[in-house]
């Protein structure tokens, strides 16, 4: 756990409930609890997910973000590739 005054802490998860109040609820009337959950599983799954550049993820999409991060080579599998090639020689 931090310490009290780490403005760090938190930072993405109140990041995103700011955006899921202000983008998303804010000017929209919901009649059910029903309407609020399928509402809100638009916003992650079809918006914030899908579309929504971040800027921490140098104003790309998560999903983007998360192809890109299993495309690239781990650093096991360089360090074999490495290995084989010094062996190689």
């Amino acid at each position: 756990m931090s310490r009290t005054g780490n403005c760090y802490d938190n930072a993405v998860a109140e990041r995103f409930f700011w955006s899921l109040k202000h983008e998303w609820t804010n000017h929209r009337v919901y009649t059910d609890l029903e309407s609020v959950r399928a509402s809100v599983f638009n916003y992650i799954e079809m918006f914030y997910n899908e579309r929504r550049r971040h800027e921490t993820l140098k104003y790309i999409s998560p999903n983007e973000y998360e192809s890109q991060f299993h495309k690239r080579p781990t650093e096991a599998t360089k360090d074999t590739r490495d290995n084989a090639a010094v062996t190689a020689i």
